[in-house]
């Protein structure tokens, strides 16, 4: 079998569950979107909140999962510590973390601008805390070959979403009008707190703590964490300084748009995610091969060439697409989807790039390259935002990314060079921007226009296997 046809297996086994986890977002976006369930200022509240847990997770995980496959597979040390060692500095800082927001729960509240929110803080703080303990045994499942384990958990995790979600939304809430906001957050909490107890099993031994490994560790994580940190500044302060950039009266409406239309971007992100959960342990594993380089160059190709096709796909039938969003006060949104879309294509090439500074030990340089994206972030959301309401947000999001991509591409060269067909990558997403417009252009309606469009899409698909085939079965 060959190291790609692998990598896909990876991919689909340890990526499913994730997939799915994340796809579930965008099927409640149907049920929270829909009328007489969360109107735009209500989503805009949940939407805020966990764009601040994304914060929090990166914090209180520091990349202990990175650092962990990478001492795990150090041949001169011994698994087991390292992921004893990872496990306990991971719930130390959760528990803490846990333990501040159960004291001060009302004055957090109060710092990130909804004061009369103590409640839904602590309930995400807990399933936030439970979460972060579960990130270790998760990545140990992984990196020991255990895919179908994995999976249950995190489908069974999702079965509760799912389940309590349906109950409340669409049957509970007939009886009971009240059923608001919190309940989101209870769902989470009973979610998460299940998948804690499925995994606690997992935990080691608290001998295993080996004092002489967390130094080294932590001088390899921290930079990843700081890396983390300043990603989900690209990722998500666009939903965070929103509240703080719009007037007070129109900031939860114009959240709760901006969020619900970012999730039709949903195709691109949770290919991403999948690809991920594979790719992370299998570049680590497969460095010391002697094709390894051209092995991560054809890898690109057929990643862009992947992402494209679902931009397509997305942005041809986008008239179909919207009605996942039930309720037409949130369709004015719909314009920054083609620019999140490009954004997270260029993110994932950014995630496919960081091979170079993983495998050579300069973590740093993750941590500089997200620094100076979470900078161009900052600096164009407190530019755009103001006159151009959610509209600077998505363009901040693509330019940040872009920009990324292309430092870490030059600098990897100097590095850590890895023969990137990037007339190619290039192409393939210049190719189907062209497309989109080009159909753009076509004034038809009805069943030709989705003939047109299909068409289209077919055959972008089929010039790109046709280019890629060979080498993806090489």
């Amino acid at each position: 079998m060959s190291a790609l046809r692998k990598l896909a297996g990876q991919t689909a086994i340890y990526g499913l569950s994730s997939i799915v986890a994340r796809f579930l977002n965008f099927l409640l976006t149907p049920l929270y979107t829909s009328k007489g369930v969360f109107e735009p200022e209500e989503f805009g509240i949940i939407t805020s909140l966990y764009a601040w847990a994304a914060f929090v997770t990166v914090v209180i995980t520091f990349g202990m999962e990175t650092t962990f496959f990478r001492f795990a597979n150090r041949k001169e040390l011994d698994p087991k510590r390292a992921y004893a060692t990872a496990f306990f500095s991971v719930a130390s800082l959760s528990l803490f973390f846990t333990l501040l927001c159960a004291l001060f729960p009302d004055a957090i509240a109060g710092g990130i601008r909804y004061p009369e929110q103590g409640q839904l803080v602590l309930m995400l703080a807990i399933a936030l805390g439970l979460d972060a303990m579960t990130a270790l045994p998760m990545a140990r499942l992984r990196n020991e070959g255990r895919p179908w384990r994995f999976v249950f958990v995190n489908m069974t995790n999702v079965g509760i979403t799912i389940a309590l979600s349906l109950y409340y939304f669409t049957y509970a809430k007939q009886h009971n009008p009240s059923i608001g906001v919190e309940h989101v957050f209870l769902i989470n909490l009973i979610a998460s707190a299940v998948k804690f107890l499925l995994l606690v099993p997992q935990w080691p031994r608290l001998g295993a703590f080996d004092k002489t490994l967390l130094r080294p560790m932590l001088v390899f994580a921290a930079p990843l964490a700081i890396a983390g940190l300043a990603g989900m500044v690209n990722e998500t302060a666009d939903r965070a300084v929103l509240k703080y950039l719009l007037p007070a009266d129109i900031a939860d409406e114009q959240i709760g748009i901006y969020g619900a239309c970012y999730k039709l971007s949903i195709l691109i992100t949770l290919f991403i995610q999948a690809f991920r959960m594979g790719a992370e342990p299998f570049f680590f594993s497969h460095a010391k091969e002697k094709d390894s380089k051209q092995t991560f160059a054809r890898i690109m190709n057929v990643f862009v060439a992947v992402c494209m096709s679902a931009f397509l796909l997305v942005m041809l039938f986008l008239d179909l697409f919207k009605w996942f969003i039930p309720n037409e006060a949130y369709h004015e949104g719909l314009r920054v989807v083609p620019i999140l879309m490009l954004a997270n294509v260029f993110l994932g090439i950014y995630y496919n790039q960081s091979v170079w500074y993983k495998l050579t030990d300069r973590t740093r340089a993750g941590s500089t390259i997200s620094i100076v994206g979470a900078a161009i972030t900052l600096v164009c959301l407190f530019a755009l935002i103001p006159s151009m309401g959610y509209m600077g947000a998505a363009w901040a999001t693509l330019i940040c990314y872009a920009s990324m991509a292309a430092i870490s591409y030059a600098w990897g060269q100097k590095h850590y060079p890895v023969p990137y067909n990037m007339t190619r990558v290039l192409g393939y997403m210049a190719g189907a921007v062209v497309v989109w417009w080009g159909c753009e252009q076509i004034d038809v309606e009805g069943v030709m226009k989705y003939g047109v469009r299909g068409l289209a899409l077919s055959l972008f698909f089929i010039l790109i296997w046709k280019r890629e085939r060979r080498r993806l079965w090489a």
